[in-house]
């Protein structure tokens, strides 16, 4: 399969398998949202908890500061006497406000309380002596120590801010959980659709496709890729949308506090150190994205030599070449090994690298506020949303290279989603609801990619007939069966049931009236009632039982061959099974289903004598009052039929009853003595 360039459109159709699911993800966003605020909130809230165990109230300095500053100007005004400095001096004193920075902020909450609530409650939040006071009603409904004549914070006031901070971040974390909770959810459940779809759309090729592709290159697609998308698409949104916002907070605190304090070193740094430190990272996102499509072509092989091998153990075993395939399983597997190392190289490079520069910006910035006498108050304040910004950068970090990882397996994804081999049916296709007069090939022609198969075959099995095809192998008599059901559509020509051509007629009404008994008994790793019970799901265990006994499948099911007897879990490929055994099961799930067409690819063909004769007699009871397309190996089996056609490379060369064909001394006649020698007719 081709492997086409990654675009944005990978990203998109990725993301539109979330649309069911939006209102999900809008609250996990939200609460991402959420998240990123309560840490803004608890940033902001540090300063307090600083001030709180400094000696001195900060600004009561400065404000001090401030005042001497205008009294030294005031009185250097050349030609001022005496009294007039005084009286400068005096209206600074009295014009200048020597309220505390938490007086101020009582005093504005005061005012909104007012605003607020009605007058009639007689609400007020007043600073008195450094106790804050709460009234309402007429009453003082609580005092409490704020600061003391120093202007330190009190601990009672003091704890306030703690339990503030400590609620906070119950809150952040509750909203962490929220996000993380339906972000995953929604990833998780995007790929199980995904996986969901694959299935279905697999399912939905014709047998063209199949002849075409590995099974286990599809089985890693829709398990592999699936998987590895889930491990990062699931983990991924959850930091992918919490992170920036948390990232975004702790810039605007470093920008406040920045603006507050006129520092704006640290944000310069940061600025420019940034984008240094996100350059490497799309670079090695871009490599880690082309490593992993590679891995996952490579475990793709690894899941397809294991079907095959273990799908052909009989033949390993047989000519003794375990070790063998073991060499070139390990092979394959170091191969898928390595790859995924180099990967890994890559990922596991990019936190260091972060690391490293944020620890570098850090010290820089250290150096500089030594240098220049800032407080303690100022470091947290500058600090603090840098080392929080840290986790949620190296946790989007991660995001990247685990976004590139599953769009590799996305770009392997959606490559298979776009085949499209499917048998295409009408929008307005006619439903066959039963099958009263015949089959016919007109001029079928059909090619498989550039060998043609069957040329210009014209046939009629009128309904209630058995009609044989005889022929070497590879002359197209499976072919015949395919294009009845409609596996495969003809090149040129038409199939008509009833007058209709089968590419007219619903796909399911059509199989509906086929069954098919194969030389090959296809079971599943189910129970036997429920292999039996396959084409008609809802059967009762009675008419179960009914058809396993005209299909001479009664007796070893009951026999204590079987433990479980119509429970027994038959294994894979109905390995518990003998090759007798599976062929009436498959008998038996042909005469549930009870078809008006039976394709019969001659199941007798590989039995012992003995167990042929219970087949052959269970099909002579399914056969009948059927019309039946018979693929013959075994002529013995088909001296009775109606009709017998002979193929040879794709054409009939010979048509009409056992005895008219031996009367022909042509093709049939050689095939009848070879098989039972020239005087037994």
């Amino acid at each position: 399969m081709s492997h086409t360039k990654p675009t944005l459109a990978t990203y998109w159709r990725l993301i539109a398998y979330a649309k069911p699911y939006k209102w999900r993800l809008a609250v996990g966003i939200l609460a991402g949202f959420l998240a990123g605020g309560s840490l803004l909130g608890g940033l902001l809230m540090l300063p307090h908890l600083v001030k709180g165990v400094e000696n001195s109230r900060t600004e009561t300095a400065e404000g001090t500061g401030r005042t001497a500053a205008k009294i030294v100007r005031a009185v250097e005004t050349p030609g001022m006497t005496l009294p007039d400095k005084e009286k400068a001096v005096t209206i600074i004193l009295e014009t200048q406000d020597n309220r505390g920075e938490l007086q101020k902020k009582i005093e504005k909450a005061d005012r909104q309380i007012r605003n607020i609530v009605p007058a009639s409650w007689k609400a007020s939040l007043l600073y008195v002596k450094g106790d804050v006071v709460l009234n309402a009603f007429g009453w003082k409904i609580f005092t409490l120590p704020a600061e003391n004549s120093a202007g330190k914070m009190t601990w009672q006031f003091f704890s306030l801010f703690a339990i503030g901070f400590v609620l906070i971040w119950i809150l952040r974390n509750i909203f962490i959980f929220v996000n993380h909770y339906y972000t995953r959810w929604v990833g998780t459940r995007v790929v199980m659709d995904l996986r969901y779809e694959a299935f279905r759309h697999l399912m939905s090729q014709s047998m063209r496709f199949f002849g075409k592709v590995d099974i286990g290159q599809m089985i890693s697609r829709t398990t592999n890729d699936t998987a590895a998308m889930e491990a990062a698409v699931a983990n991924s949104i959850a930091d992918a949308t919490r992170c920036p916002l948390e990232i975004l907070a702790c810039v605007l605190a470093i920008l406040l506090a920045s603006f507050k304090y006129n520092n704006w070193l640290l944000p310069v740094i940061l600025f420019i150190g940034l984008p240094f430190c996100m350059l490497p990272v799309i670079v090695i996102s871009r490599r880690i994205r082309k490593i992993y499509r590679k891995s996952f072509q490579q475990i793709a092989e690894v899941v397809q030599r294991m079907h095959e091998v273990l799908s052909g153990i009989i033949v390993v075993k047989a000519y003794h070449a375990e070790q063998r395939e073991v060499e070139k399983f390990g092979s394959i597997n170091t191969r898928y090994f390595n790859s995924v190392v180099r990967a890994l190289k890559q990922q596991l490079f990019m936190p260091p690298l972060m690391e490293v520069v944020a620890v570098s910006s850090t010290l820089v910035f250290f150096v500089f506020s030594y240098s220049q006498g800032v407080t303690l108050t100022e470091l947290v304040q500058l600090l603090a949303p840098c080392f929080l910004a840290y986790a949620p950068i190296k946790a989007l970090a991660k995001v990247f290279s685990n976004v590139q990882r599953s769009m590799a397996a996305a770009d392997r994804y959606f490559q298979l989603l776009d085949i499209d081999s499917s048998l295409t049916e009408k929008k307005d296709a006619v439903v066959l609801k039963s099958f009263h007069d015949r089959i016919t090939f007109e001029n079928v022609t059909f090619a498989y990619e550039q060998r043609k198969i069957l040329d210009r075959i014209n046939l009629t099995i009128p309904k209630g007939h058995v009609v044989a095809v005889v022929g070497e192998t590879g002359s197209g008599k499976t072919t015949i069966a395919n294009l009845i059901a409609r596996f495969y559509d003809v090149n040129d020509g038409r199939v008509l049931i009833d007058g209709i051509d089968v590419r007219d007629i619903q796909v399911a009404s059509l199989r509906d009236q086929i069954g098919i008994v194969s030389q090959d008994a296809a079971l599943f790793n189910d129970t036997i009632a429920n292999n039996i019970a396959y084409g008609v799901p809802d059967a009762s265990r009675e008419r179960i039982v009914e058809a396993a006994k005209q299909a001479n499948a009664h007796l070893f099911i009951t026999d204590g061959r079987h433990e479980k007897g119509y429970d027994t879990v038959v294994g894979e490929k109905g390995f518990l099974l003998s090759g007798g055994e599976k062929q009436r099961v498959s008998i038996a799930r042909a005469i549930l289903r009870n078809p008006p067409i039976l394709i019969l690819d001659e199941a007798t063909s590989a039995l012992d004598t003995v167990t042929e004769k219970l087949v052959q007699d269970a099909l002579t009871r399914v056969m009948a009052n059927r019309t039946v397309f018979a693929i013959a190996h075994r002529l013995s089996t088909i001296k009775n039929a109606n009709r017998i056609i002979v193929l040879d490379k794709g054409h009939i060369i010979e048509s009409g009853t056992h005895d008219e064909l031996m009367a022909l001394n042509g093709k049939y006649r050689k095939l009848h003595d070879t098989q039972f020698g020239k005087n037994d007719r």
